[in-house]
């Protein structure tokens, strides 16, 4: 990209510069929609220190010290010292702060609490034993504050009624067991697969300001780059591009900007209507995101071949929202049902069938309006058609 050097992870140098606690991510759920996880799943990860903000540098032969010198003037140490042996040899230095870990504590529990889900510790102390101070805060912080509480909603029954610790090898081993959801823990990467792909996840970081008083939330979208589509498209060649998570972001961050600003304000109207406004225009957007999936006019990691381009997708989005903002101002309803312009599938690919007749049969049997059927009305519908299993004599 033209720069001068290798530059350090940007990412890294946000979370030290918004003093970042966590990294909040959450399963993406779609109504009538099967992914990875039945229920939702949210991660939670310390933000700053480790190998993101690590110095480094390659060195020969010699003795690596690495001392300590305290900042109110107490007798400098040595935390470790090494021979190196080798001619050819990486040195690594870094540090994770124990300070803020009672701050992701609060966060991570509540957030189990409110979503309704078991909390799992997940560290690979074992081996790290630096990580073992963790797992002490955490369990501290929830004895302390939130066991009850858990005990009283049921949410321990699942993890033999206490916080339960995970050794980073077996969580992952579990992770893959445990599709019906309903857990908070530590490895995104993983759930990530699990649930289909990182594009069906979100990623916020909360940090705090130098005074400590106010919440920083950045918003992003968990998979990271996407360099290989965008040079794709850059060559004029076809993509399809699933945008769910970085609409997610985007969402989110509109939301909390305008809480803020709606919080610094409560006295102005004009302030407060607009939040209203933000909040509802939002909450229509994911809807006819959501929607555009569950009709089959997804993208290509979800429908398949023929799914739609990326251009595609975005339009088909953009229509069904101002779709359904129009029909909302008209009538201050729900959104509109299934009309033409949802047909699922391109016509060239359905030549030999009625579509329009597949959507009036479909519309009969949908009571709720909400694209998907019961089981009630399925069977109703399999009789009629003449069409449903029978027994065997």
């Amino acid at each position: 990209m033209g720069l001068k050097k290798a530059w350090g992870s940007p990412n890294g140098a946000m979370r030290r510069g918004w003093n970042g606690v966590t990294i909040s991510r959450d399963t993406i759920h779609i109504d009538g929609i099967e992914l990875g996880y039945k229920n939702q799943v949210l991660f939670e990860r310390h933000a700053v220190g480790g190998e993101y903000g690590a110095g480094w540098n390659e060195v020969g032969e010699g003795t690596l010290l690495t001392t300590y010198i305290p900042k109110d003037g107490g007798a400098p140490f040595v935390v470790d010292k090494r021979d190196l042996t080798d001619k050819h040899n990486v040195c690594v230095v870094y540090h994770n702060p124990y300070d803020n870990v009672r701050e992701l504590a609060h966060i991570f529990f509540k957030r189990c609490l409110e979503h309704q889900v078991t909390p799992y510790i997940v560290t690979k102390k074992t081996v790290f034993k630096w990580q073992e101070g963790f797992w002490a805060t955490m369990k501290k912080v929830f004895d302390e504050s939130y066991k009850d509480e858990f005990l009283k909603a049921g949410l321990l029954d699942r993890s033999g009624g206490d916080l339960q610790h995970l050794i980073s090898d077996a969580a992952t081993m579990q992770l893959i067991r445990w599709t019906d959801g309903g857990f908070g823990d530590m490895l995104t990467d993983q759930i990530a697969q699990v649930h289909r792909s990182p594009g069906f996840i979100t990623s916020n970081l909360v940090g705090v300001s130098d005074d400590g008083k106010t919440l920083i939330k950045e918003f992003e979208a968990s998979h990271g780059t996407v360099t290989d589509l965008w040079n794709d498209h850059l060559a004029g060649k076809e993509t399809s591009l699933n945008p769910l998570g970085l609409v997610e972001a985007l969402l989110g961050a509109m939301c909390h900007a305008a809480k803020l600003e709606a919080d610094a304000k409560p006295k102005d109207k004009k302030v407060q209507e607009m939040k209203e406004f933000v909040d509802h225009f939002t909450k229509v957007l994911r809807e006819a995101l959501h929607n555009t999936f569950r009709y089959g006019q997804g993208t290509r990691d979800m429908c398949g071949p023929t799914g739609f381009t990326t251009e595609d997708f975005i339009a088909k989005v953009a229509w069904r929202l101002d779709r359904y903002l129009v029909q909302q101002e008209r009538e201050k309803e729900a959104p509109p049902e299934l009309g033409e312009e949802d047909l699922a599938i391109p016509a060239g690919k359905m030549a030999d069938f009625d579509q329009k007749a597949i959507l009036k049969l479909f519309e009969k049997y949908d009571k709720s309006g909400e694209g998907k059927i019961d089981f009630k009305n399925f069977s109703k519908m399999l009789m009629k058609m003449g069409v449903a299993p029978t027994k065997k004599s």
